[in-house]
């Protein structure tokens, strides 16, 4: 079985050449929405001079990764045609990685939209579907060695929170986990470029978040660096009951729950007040 080699750090992946390890301190991936209708910043940062203003600024504010979409996943989201994707992305793409030192992943499950980025600079592609939306996606992550984030969710954006189910939401992602990884491998992609996110919100209930949070750990068997993205989701809106722009503290404590539990990569709105979470998370496991 492909997964038979443990011996691959958890705290290390590569990426076109780029060995990032995560084991110092967990690294903070700044989120950039190029897109008018992404659930907590849609249009903010359509006009490309904003947008490349906004990555500049969390890489001042200690972002170690930064991760550009321009095809919102939000629930309820209707899909953008490669072409229009492609529009809103590629000039931001560029002038991000022209200006930047840090990593830059395009979020993205298109092929060719993936390609289009590889060639303008990224070297990470967090493919939301696991490389299930498009039959070329591995191959282009395999030719490129380029890092790559495969995500869980159950069904589609815009029907996946219509009564989600798992008998077992750990042990049914735990086993995706490796079977996206084994199809991953088998098309080329190199075990140490794989990162795996278990898509918090996405084809999942309340209970579903909370019981990933508490037991993210189960997935530290797989040998990867686990990546979360809990930044002001659904979730924790209703935990805490209040909108989406109110809920730093909430993410603040989703986020010290996950690094304790294991996540090597958080993916994050608030990139300043994040930095500090991290910084006091790891004061205290090294305490």
């Amino acid at each position: 079985m492909l997964l038979s080699d443990a011996t691959v750090s958890s705290t290390l992946f590569t990426a076109r050449g780029r060995r990032i390890p995560a084991d110092a301190s967990p690294l903070l991936m700044g989120v950039l929405n190029v897109t008018p209708d992404s659930f907590s910043d849609g249009g903010r940062y359509l006009d490309p001079a904003a947008a490349v203003a906004h990555a500049l600024a969390m890489v001042e504010q200690g972002a170690d990764l930064i991760d550009i979409g321009a095809e919102s996943s939000r629930p309820g989201a209707s899909p953008v045609d490669e072409q229009e994707e492609l529009r809103r992305l590629i000039p931001v793409m560029r002038a991000v990685c022209r200006e930047a030192t840090i990593p830059v992943s395009v979020d993205t499950t298109k092929a060719a939209v993936a390609r289009r980025a590889l060639e303008a600079g990224a070297c990470i592609v967090n493919d939301i579907s696991a490389l299930r939306f498009d039959a070329a996606m591995a191959q282009v992550v395999a030719e490129a060695g380029a890092g790559l984030v495969l995500m869980h969710m159950q069904g589609w954006p815009r029907t996946m929170q219509q009564a989600p189910y798992y008998v077992d939401v750990v042990e049914a992602i735990r086993a995706f986990f490796v079977e996206r990884m084994n199809t991953a491998m088998e098309a080329g992609v190199g075990r140490e470029q794989i990162l795996l996110d278990p898509g918090l919100g996405f084809g999942k209930t309340l209970e579903h978040n909370l019981t990933l949070l508490r037991r993210l750990d189960a997935f530290l068997t797989l040998g990867r660096p686990i990546v979360v993205g809990a930044s002001r989701k659904a979730f924790i809106g209703t935990v805490v009951n209040r909108p989406v722009d109110e809920r730093l503290m909430g993410t603040a404590a989703a986020i010290a729950v996950a690094i304790l539990r294991g996540a090597r990569v958080v993916r994050v709105h608030d990139v300043d007040a994040m930095r500090d979470v991290v910084k006091m998370v790891q004061a205290i496991r090294h305490a």
